[in-house]
């Protein structure tokens, strides 16, 4: 057998850069490149080995460690989980940066290699720089922070263990079910050692997805149950997408006449023209498809993990004799609210479904309400969306002058707050591909990051991210690097001075407003400052310039669509406004005791909405 002598840190990189992925009828490397800001942790081990292949494995430097590993998760979910990014940092802060987006790729079943750099793993030099002791157990280190948020983990003791390590991990990264973060641990001397690593390991390997088939005895169960339904309805999330099935989904809808309600990831798999899209469901979902919701006899959620705000917190299906049929390839989920399991891959199992239901379709008054309840929905969109000339507009309005200019190339791009609701329920979708929110994890902070990873993906199509002030001071560097990699982006400011999506949670709880918004806030005695988001967005390269309302917003976009570079639009809002209509319940606890008479009124209502909860 012969063999190649590699520092661990040198086979890692030239394993990575072996890895491809057939796409339809081509084969493209696996990974992008490595998302990396080294420390200490792993700049003389992993750095030196990315040094010397750049062209087979590209790095990307960024400006923060949780935000380039975002960046990196936004890349996956663009490219289906097909195509992935490696991250990596030093020990100690670098890599605790990395557990929030580990975290959020975790959530929503994305795929992220992750590399943190670890302590000495022959404790000699202890405690190094950046260390975390734990008095208790030396084995011990920051790194451990990552267990619960990894799908595969693993501390890379000797520089061999590789040899079976890297395979389970891209294992993990690419099964459509276990699919999530992997993260490797590096400690820093271990990197550095050498050993004689079979040249076989290195040789190119050309992975595929599997496509896991449904059981005969889950396919005939529910096929049966869609073939004695009258009022169906299809619940479509993020598997759709990720299984390439949305235009399969698209023509079993028509041709069995069933609408469609989709969660947030799984929002485009139909495009908003299609007759049977009902637009968003659930807590920020549709009049439309929260009323099919309601009634429907059968529902059939496909690549769905059924979390509370689809479900009302698990008040919106409120027939007691409802069926509900999940179609997942995880088995975790597919078992969720007592559903009928169908486990398998979502292209597949739509096709199979199709096969077996013969002539069967959704009754003729179900598609009539459906139909109308579509129309009186869209009238609903295009009023709250109008441009009403107020020099504060709302989240809505703006939404409808981005969703405008946006076309048919563009991508939207959101994350946590009161936006992704108002996305959710408004914005119309040109296809798939053309929404991206993250919303499991609802993580502040990713939505430039996100936008940055999205463009990387979609070169070729504009990404629009909307962000609120809130999340644009989290995390805003990855504006830099936008610039420096020549990744244009179209970032909206929406300025409400404040965290307004939470302080209207706080008053519909019967809270008063505290600790949110920026006014309500302790401050100085002159208040707190006004941010020029515009002046600093300049700073970091970008183009930019403040508007008022939303007439100057739509001349702005213009302008940003001309741009070569990364354009920002600032503008303020007003952080009182969501769009009432549509809708469901979400549960947030509300205090039994307290002295407002408010909080105690919401108890009450509270305590009425939980009645209505399937148990």
């Amino acid at each position: 057998m012969s063999t190649i002598r590699l520092t661990m840190a040198q086979a890692l990189v030239k394993y990575l850069a072996a890895q491809r992925i057939e796409l339809e009828d081509r084969e493209v490397p696996l990974f992008e490149g490595v998302f990396a800001i080294f420390g200490h942790g792993n700049v003389a081990g992993l750095g030196e080995a990315l040094y010397h292949a750049q062209k087979e494995l590209p790095t990307l430097r960024a400006h923060n460690e949780q935000t380039m590993a975002h960046a990196a998760i936004a890349f996956a979910k663009t490219n289906g989980r097909r195509r992935l990014m490696a991250a990596t940092s030093s020990i100690g802060p670098g890599a605790t940066n990395m557990v929030t987006a580990a975290a959020l790729a975790h959530a929503n079943r994305l795929p992220i290699l992750l590399l943190p750099g670890d302590t000495f793993a022959s404790r000699e030099p202890d405690p190094v720089l950046q260390q975390v002791e734990h008095f208790g157990d030396p084995t011990i280190t920051v790194n451990d922070c990552f267990r619960p948020v990894s799908r595969f983990f693993d501390r890379i003791t000797r520089p061999e263990q590789l040899l079976t390590s890297l395979p389970q991990a891209m294992a993990t990264l690419l099964d459509p079910e276990h699919c999530g973060p992997a993260t490797l641990a590096l400690p820093q001397d271990v990197q550095t050692f050498a050993y004689d690593y079979p040249e076989a390991f290195f040789h190119p390997r050309v992975h595929r997805i599997r496509r896991p088939q449904p059981a005969p005895h889950e396919l005939e169960v529910a096929i049966a149950a869609l073939a004695r339904a009258e009022r169906p309805l299809i619940i479509a999330g993020g598997g759709v997408h990720y299984a390439e099935a949305c235009g399969r989904l698209a023509e079993f809808a028509r041709t069995r006449g069933v609408p469609v309600a989709e969660t947030q990831a799984g929002k485009g798999a139909l495009a908003d023209a299609h007759p049977c899209a009902m637009g968003a469901i659930g807590v920020t979902g549709s009049a439309a498809a929260n009323r099919l919701a309601e009634q429907a006899d059968v529902i059939l959620a496909v690549g769905t993990r059924l979390q509370d705000f689809t479900t009302g917190s698990r008040a919106l299906f409120e027939r007691d004799d409802v069926t509900l049929v999940a179609l997942n390839v995880g088995r975790f989920d597919s078992q969720k609210h007592h559903a009928l399991p169908l486990i398998g891959d979502a292209l597949d199992g739509l096709a199979a479904l199709d096969a077996g239901l013969a002539e069967w379709r959704a009754s003729d008054a179900w598609r009539e309400q459906a139909g109308g309840l579509k129309r009186e929905w869209a009238e609903v969109v295009a009023r709250v969306t109008a441009d009403e000339g107020r020099n504060l507009p709302t989240d809505a309005q703006v939404i409808g002058a981005v969703n405008r200019q946006a076309g048919e190339d563009g991508i939207v791009v959101c994350a946590a707050g009161g936006l992704p609701g108002e996305l959710h329920k408004l914005w119309q979708c040109a296809g798939p591909g053309s929404y991206h929110v993250e919303y499991g994890y609802s993580c502040m902070g990713y939505e430039i990051a996100g936008g940055l990873g999205v463009k990387m993906a979609r070169p070729e199509r504009e990404v629009f991210v909307m962000v609120g002030d809130g999340s644009y001071l989290m995390h805003n560097s990855e504006l830099a690097t936008s610039v420096m990699l020549g990744h244009k982006l179209i970032v909206v400011v929406l300025d409400n001075r404040g965290f307004g999506c939470i302080n209207r949670l706080q008053r519909a709880t019967g809270g008063a407003g505290f600790n949110n918004l920026l006014g309500d806030c302790r401050t100085v005695p002159e208040g707190a400052p006004k941010t020029d988001f515009a002046a600093h967005a300049r700073a970091l390269g970008c183009q930019a310039e403040s508007v008022r309302g939303i007439s100057e917003l739509e001349q702005a976009l213009v302008r940003a669509r001309q741009a070569n570079t990364t354009y920002v639009i600032a503008l303020d809002t007003d952080p009182l406004p969501s769009t009432a209509e549509g809708g469901a319940w979400w549960e947030v606890a509300v205090p039994e005791v307290s002295k407002r008479d408010q909080v105690r009124e919401a108890y009450a209502g509270y305590r009425e909405a939980k009645r209505r909860q399937h148990r």
